[in-house]
């Protein structure tokens, strides 16, 4: 089994209090090595835009593909 296959299994019991957590875990993660390289912060501010579009495309794009996710209507009963 690989790794991401274990860590697959394992989110499925996460609820949305979990993935938050996990979310701020990584940005408190990232600041403390911001604050640790300050080199990092020398970028150019439009170089992190970027890098948010790339990285944030398949999600988004999974997240909204048409016909996979409900509808509010649906969600609600």
């Amino acid at each position: 089994m690989s790794i991401f296959t274990w860590a697959n299994r394992l989110i499925k019991d996460f609820d949305w209090k979990d993935i938050a957590a996990t979310k701020l875990s990584v940005a408190f993660f990232i600041l403390a090595i911001a604050k640790l390289w300050p080199g990092i912060l020398g970028l150019e501010w439009y170089w992190y835009g970027i890098l948010f579009v790339a990285f944030a495309i398949k999600p988004f794009a999974k997240m909204f593909k048409q016909g996979k996710n409900p509808t509010p209507a649906q969600i609600q009963g």
